[in-house]
């Protein structure tokens, strides 16, 4: 897996003009672009656009220090606009293109690497499951992407389920997986959205198929799963394991990521921060 993100990283160094798609990306690395862009936000705290932005830039840098046009720059690496290059060029370095061309000022965001970091043997306590085909049921919202702390988004989408809208998804949960889970899909690093967006899902589990006109559904095919379990303050503990899985677990074992949506469920304790969550990750 090591040696597919790095032909990767190769590939945007050689193609930083040009548009990287989905399907470059999925052939490269042997697995789903958006389980790639997944894995690479947690491993680089970025989302994958930023950092191809980032390279991009770094590179315009380097040739505005060595005498090149604005102008030319600026289309050469995707801009409509020289005002636009130059608005996004300022938000990244702090100075101005013209700026840089006069007192050859260098910003530079190194390439990625991937290469494994063996850290302290910290265990990751998880089950392999076997799941069949099943559907989750519920409310869902577009919203921005976020690896720390709790994201007010997914509060306000809790928020605005109704009575009516919670008593439905009950009605249909039959599964021993009775609680709210959490469901995020649609993964997207594309700009203008610089942070990211994904769908988000609050719903049930049900082998029952969705009869209620205000409840969207989510079919999961029958699949494995890699069962994390969690226990500490939320969602500190949660964003923490879910990034070692990525970082640290998958690549350690023998694993793929399947292309369909993980989830999650947690349960506080008497109100407090800390927590018990499960993280779900489909694995092939």
């Amino acid at each position: 897996m090591l040696k597919e993100f790095n032909q990767l990283m190769d590939y945007i160094e050689e193609h930083l003009t040009e548009k990287i798609l989905d399907d470059d990306i999925s052939k490269i690395v042997g697995m789903s672009s958006y389980h790639f862009k997944r894995m690479f936000s947690y491993l680089a705290n970025m989302s994958f656009y930023e950092y191809i932005k980032n390279r991009r830039l770094s590179s315009a840098n380097r040739e505005l220090i060595s005498g090149s046009r604005v102008t030319d720059v600026a289309y050469k690496y995707g801009y409509q606009s020289i005002d636009g290059f130059a608005r996004a060029f300022k938000e990244w370095s702090g100075f101005l293109p013209s700026d840089v061309m006069k007192n050859k000022i260098q910003k530079e965001v190194p390439k990625f690497v991937f290469f494994i970091d063996i850290k302290g043997g910290i265990p990751m306590e998880y089950k392999i499951k076997s799941m069949p085909k099943f559907n989750i049921v519920g409310v869902s919202r577009k919203i921005p992407m976020q690896f720390k702390g709790e994201n007010n988004s997914i509060l306000e989408l809790a928020k605005s389920i109704t009575a009516e809208q919670r008593d439905e998804m009950h009605q249909l949960a039959d599964m021993d997986l009775n609680h709210p889970l959490n469901v995020s899909y649609d993964f997207d690093d594309s700009y203008p959205e610089k942070e990211g967006s994904l769908t988000h899902m609050i719903g049930m589990a049900t082998t029952e198929e969705n009869i209620f006109d205000d409840l969207e559904e989510i079919v999961v095919p029958d699949s494995k799963w890699a069962v994390f379990y969690v226990t500490g303050e939320f969602p500190q503990a949660m964003q923490d394991v879910t990034g070692r899985i990525y970082s640290e677990w998958l690549p350690s074992t023998d694993f793929k990521i399947r292309d369909i949506p993980s989830f999650s469920f947690t349960i506080f304790k008497d109100e407090q921060q800390s927590a018990y969550s499960e993280i779900w990750t489909p694995i092939l």
